[in-house]
């Protein structure tokens, strides 16, 4: 085998690099969303044993909606990604460059020994530029077949070593290759064809046998003329290890599916569902297809689904014509490589082995698959269709004419190869580009309609999202998912009766339940949200929760397995008031899955309805032990603790606290509760920060406001609270316990008795039943010596709240001020100023329920769309301000205490004052 030389390595390195450089700029889009975004598998949290359990998406491999998928290198790779830059996608297309690279100086060893020198090189040019690889190389998914090709070129390679100089077998390099075969199907199930190229390799190129030859032997043997040749036996034992391994790693992977293929429905494959002859012509069409996009590839698309490729229905169908002179051509080739043993006939033994065997996992004709044409499968096989091309050019530039000639048109195809292939990345650099230029190749797909609808919709362009949408269901009238789509953006445009129209449609299509047929089977998992969706629509109105209900059980009732729909079921039942039947649903979805975070949360969540705390903080306590970084989780369990009033729980919620602050920067309500919690704690300082940090976040948040001017004003700074309440009214006028702690702050240490009775006078204006108000405001009247009208303003109080002792108290103290006052013949009016000891306080109790309990958050499943189906998390009326714990803390307790102490101690002043008179 020739040596690669470093300048080679360099050569091709640098030509990758300057057709892909571009494709770090590029984002995660298409399947780089379910395959990176959404893929638990690759956060740090979930055990690395998940990878070798879940398929490559990140869903178990024994769910039947499972892709079944296999390839738990891969993401290893991508977790590892993940690990360094978590989801910066510029990270993932660099080593999906160099990876490339790595690739094409494989393949240039793989040439040197079929080629000569200049010829394989060619070869490997023309494979680092080739446009049919930019989604391989350019979409992140596309690692897949990177790694694979890896090992599957490494495998191979070892392989050939196995010869010893004395035609001796040499095992190292086959156990080697066994290895690195089953190392390659871990990364795609394609790599374990490359024992197949394996064999071809030993009989055709290292044996040298022909056909002709192999048939004389066998013949020969059975006739019983003859025996095996010893280097016939040779290879049959090499081969019968190859095939043994290869049928052990097919056993393996059978169990690991379960013996189970994927569920896709027609308009993944729509051939795969069709009738013979349908199904057989339009697969063997599909082979000339794949064929041109190596030949021409001038028009890529993204996806190659639906209607995309019309079915050959007809043996008279023209195109039957395009699919036999590929065969044609074929079988020209195959006779070429299997009848001659010149070195061109090894070379195009070779080259169509590359070509045919890594391609006949995806080709549908042994069983479907879940697209019509995908050009990243035809990563490997491009490399066969290299060196015959390449080997084409020397044959060409051979005669004397035409060899400037066959350089100058090598030179322009690999020219204008590398540019499409730089033009081509930038397609990649979001969704929205992606598939619009696919639309350009191809508009009869509604899926490439919808996805651009999606693009749309995620930037919250949803008229523009609609009508995509509504024409995706013009292109293909019977696609459930695109009425959906039409469905939810109707509702994000707030048109709720044109959303359940869509709904309906799309509901109408689906398929009717046969009893006793398994129904998964015959239609996609993701098409049963419509029943999710169209629930979750109709149950804003409260009216119609009973049939949002039905709608949720039907769905149950076709999969008893759909999870979400019993997540959706238990949040409605919650708001029927039924906690025991929500509770029923969210135990059964775990049942389906209980390492599910979201599922324990809402189990918390029911647990709180139905008065159980206990039971509530440990399901919190689960949903964290699956994933630490569960916001609502933490959140919520951290409020649980911290309402609890138990100082044991103080440290854990503020550590949960601090957490969740950590997690979402930008959310004023954590800091505020760290406030609480360090107030709780008689940390003033620090609840002080907190506040602060929570108003900054959020100008004119209530309950922080209040709490921080309550914090002043516990802490003898009550000046300082002022401006804090100023700030408040201006937000929120009507905040009464504000108004009368700003008013008890006026009174007793600004002797402002005017500004103090606006404030109670503003609380009875909106609220004459305020008896604290009232009873302040008859305070003021004697602060400033109109004993008549306290005397009234006590009467009438007295009979808003008769049980109230100190009202009555009072308004003794003031008949008793004022007839001691007529015994001296002093006039009972309100005199220039007052006494010092007058005007000391008004026991107005402002700092009873002012603390704040943030309404608990619940799980909600978004509303569905077409290509996902899991449940999420969303918060629920968070923050809602001033509404007063049920059970009350210790630190409440104590200031309701020290506000009584202060009203008897005005009391006691107020008859002093009496007395001294």
């Amino acid at each position: 085998m020739a040596v690669v030389s470093w300048k080679e390595i360099c050569l091709l390195t640098g030509l990758v690099v300057g057709c892909y450089w571009n494709s770090l700029f590029c984002g995660f889009v298409f399947d780089d969303v379910s395959a990176i975004l959404d893929n638990k598998d690759l956060r740090p949290t979930t055990p690395l044993q998940n990878l070798f359990l879940n398929d490559f998406w990140g869903t178990p491999m024994s769910e039947e909606r499972s892709h079944k998928s296999y390839r738990p290198l891969t993401v290893l790779t991508f977790r590892l990604n993940y690990l360094f830059s978590e989801l910066s996608s510029s990270s993932y297309h660099l080593l999906n460059v160099v990876l490339h690279a790595v690739v094409c100086v494989l393949f240039l060893h793989f040439c040197r020994l079929l080629l000569d020198r200049s010829t394989s090189l060619i070869a490997a040019l023309l494979f680092a530029v080739h446009p049919i690889h930019t989604e391989a190389v350019t979409g992140v998914v596309g690692r897949a077949e990177l790694l694979s090709s890896i090992f599957l070129l490494a495998a191979f390679l070892a392989y050939t070593k196995s010869k010893g100089t004395d035609h001796s077998i040499v095992w190292t390099p086959i156990i080697s290759t066994v290895f690195l075969v089953a190392v390659a199907t871990l990364c795609k199930e394609q790599g374990i064809t490359v024992i197949g190229i394996c064999c071809i390799y030993e009989v055709f190129v290292a044996q040298g046998f022909t056909l002709p030859m192999l048939t004389y032997t066998l013949l020969q043997v059975l006739r019983g003329k003859d025996g095996f040749p010893y280097a016939v036996l040779q290879t049959l034992l090499k081969l019968i290890v190859l095939i043994i391994s290869t049928l052990l790693l097919v056993i393996v992977r059978v169990q690991v599916i379960q013996s189970q293929l994927p569920v896709f429905t027609r308009f993944d494959n729509p051939a795969a569902i069709s009738s013979t002859p349908t199904r057989q012509l339009t697969f063997n069409y599909l082979l000339p297809v794949n064929a041109w996009l190596l030949l021409n590839p001038s028009e890529l698309c993204c996806d190659w689904t639906m209607g995309t490729i019309p079915l050959v229905e007809t043996l008279l169908d023209p195109r039957n014509l395009v699919t036999v002179v590929f065969y044609g051509m074929l079988s020209l080739l195959a006779y070429q490589g299997l009848w001659y043993g010149h070195s061109a006939a090894k070379i195009i033994m070779m080259a169509l082995s590359l070509i045919v065997l890594p391609f006949i996992p995806a080709s549908n004709l042994f069983f479907p698959v879940g697209f019509v044409v995908a050009e990243r499968v035809l990563y490997v096989p491009s490399m066969g269709f290299c060196v015959l091309v390449a080997h084409g050019f020397k044959l060409l530039s051979q005669r004397g004419g035409l060899k400037k000639m066959s350089w100058l048109l090598m030179g322009v195809l690999l020219t204008t190869h590398a540019v499409k292939t730089f033009n081509r990345n930038w397609d990649w650099e979001s969704e929205y580009t992606l598939f619009t230029s696919a639309l350009k190749v191809n508009r009869n797909n509604a899926k490439l309609w919808n996805n651009v609808g999606h693009a749309l919709e995620n930037q919250n362009s949803y008229e523009r999202a609609l009508r995509y949408f509504l024409q995706a269901t013009r292109v293909q009238p019977d696609d459930i998912g695109a009425h959906m789509n039409v469905g939810r953006t109707y509702k994000n445009l707030n048109r709720s009766r044109e959303a359940e129209e869509a709904y309906i449609i799309a509901k109408s299509l689906m398929p009717q339940i046969i009893p006793g047929k398994k129904y998964a089977t015959r239609v996609a998992p993701n098409h049963l949200n419509v029943y999710i969706n169209l629930a979750n629509l109709i149950r804003a109105n409260d009216s119609r929760l009973e049939e949002a209900d039905q709608l949720y059980r039907q769905a149950i009732s076709m999969r008893p397995d759909f999870k979400q729909a019993y997540i959706s079921r238990g949040e409605l039942l919650l708001k029927m008031n039924k906690p025991s039947e929500a509770k029923d649903a969210y135990l059964r979805a775990l049942e389906l899955d209980h390492t599910n975070a979201d599922l324990w949360y809402n189990l918390a969540i029911v647990n709180i309805e139905m008065k159980d705390p206990s039971e509530a903080l440990r399901n919190f306590n689960r949903a964290l032990d699956l994933n630490p970084q569960h916001k609502l989780a933490l959140f919520n369990s951290a409020l649980l603790m911290q309402e609890s009033g138990e100082a044991k729980f103080r440290p854990e919620a503020n550590r949960r606290f601090l957490t969740y602050v950590k997690e979402e920067p930008d959310d004023a309500n954590g800091y505020f509760n760290l406030g609480m919690l360090a107030m709780d704690a008689n940390e003033n300082e620090e609840a002080e920060r907190w506040m602060r940090e929570a108003i900054r976040l959020q100008p004119g948040f209530r309950s922080a406001l209040f709490n921080l001017a309550l914090l002043y004003s516990q802490s003898q700074r009550e000046l300082d609270a002022l401006p804090v309440l100023e700030e408040l009214l201006r937000y929120h006028p009507e905040h009464v316990k504000g108004l009368i702690l700003k008013g008890d702050i006026l009174m007793n240490h600004r002797k402002d008795t005017r500004g103090a009775k606006a404030c109670f006078e503003r609380i009875l204006n909106m609220d004459p039943s305020n008896v604290q108000a009232k009873h302040n405001l008859c305070v003021v009247y004697f602060e400033e010596r109109e004993l008549q009208r306290a005397e009234h303003c006590l009467v009438e109080t007295l009979a808003m709240a008769p049980q109230e002792e100190y009202i009555q108290q009072h308004l003794a103290i003031v008949r008793n001020k004022m007839a001691a006052m007529s015994a001296a013949g002093q006039p009972i009016a309100p005199t220039e100023g007052g006494s010092e000891e007058e005007g000391q306080g008004v026991a107005s109790g402002a700092g009873e329920g002012a603390r704040k309990e943030n309404n608990l958050r619940k799980s909600s499943p978004k509303e569905s769309v077409s290509r996902q189906g899991h449940g999420q998390s969303k918060k629920l009326d968070a923050g809602q301000p001033d509404k007063r714990t049920k059970s009350k803390s210790t630190k409440e307790i104590k200031d309701i205490e020290k506000k009584r102490a202060a009203a008897l101690k005005r009391l006691e002043e107020i008859e002093r004052i009496l007395s001294s008179d």
